[in-house]
């Protein structure tokens, strides 16, 4: 196909597509003005039941938290079944090229980065029943910190930081601590992932009761699945280098 019959192509196709959103775009409500239902029913006894500012939080980690849980078990079955699969076909292990970066704009930004990246996803995770964030944001900052230090230094720096096994029981103590939770609600209140704990006062970190421990242990499985994930493809990668292939041969 040339390249005029692949614009031609493409104007048709993204006209279809610029009218089927602007269509969709039409039939939206006004701004501020939420026609949902349950969305003006959990704002209107979210804050007053569970003592949470950030609604999104009481949702995820209360009224639908069992549903949660299936997510995070979801996560933690992909990431392990990858994990498995890529580390089985890896045929060089500790005989990785060296990928050290060349440019010194690229470690300065990258080094200085990394902490701030840390910052901000433990805020994230820290307060995500409380300001806008969660346990599932705040991992996936956090693992992009070290994302970041691979970009900054290399892989080989990155593998150091970041051992397998570790990670392996971090991602499995953060799926178990979700499961830990709901089971001390069961026992002590008899409902599975029931508010154990004093909800405290709206705003704060005290507030939500056990919201907080199920927002922290989402965010330690998030955080470790990703940093494996990470680790697994970045291997791959650097597979593909020259000094990687002739090693292999």
């Amino acid at each position: 196909m040339s390249r005029r019959q692949r614009l031609v192509l493409f104007s048709v196709t993204g006209c279809g597509l610029g009218g089927f959103v602007l269509w969709g775009l039409h039939g939206l409500p006004a701004f501020g003005n939420y026609a949902g239902a349950y969305g003006r029913l959990f704002n209107s006894v979210g804050k007053s039941e569970r003592h949470v500012s950030n609604i999104v939080g009481g949702i995820v980690f209360d009224f639908r938290g069992f549903d949660t849980l299936g997510e995070e078990f979801i996560l933690f079955s992909s990431v392990m079944g990858v994990s498995f699969i890529l580390r089985s076909s890896s045929a060089v292990k500790d005989q990785s090229p060296l990928d050290a970066v060349s440019s010194d704009a690229t470690r300065v930004v990258g080094a200085l980065m990394v902490p701030v990246t840390v910052i901000l996803g433990l805020w994230l995770a820290a307060f995500g029943y409380v300001t806008p964030g969660g346990g599932f944001q705040g991992g996936v900052a956090i693992a992009s910190a070290f994302a970041l230090l691979w970009i900054a230094t290399s892989y080989r720096s990155y593998r150091k930081l970041t051992p397998p096994d570790v990670l392996d029981a971090v991602e499995g103590a953060g799926a178990a601590s979700y499961v830990v939770v709901g089971l001390i609600g069961l026992a002590l209140d008899g409902a599975y992932l029931s508010n154990f704990l004093p909800l405290g006062s709206a705003g704060t970190l005290a507030s939500g009761g056990s919201i907080g421990l199920l927002n922290w242990a989402s965010a330690l499985e998030v955080a470790a699945a990703n940093v494996l994930l990470y680790r697994e493809f970045f291997q791959e990668y650097i597979q593909t280098f020259p000094e990687a292939q002739r090693g292999r041969g």
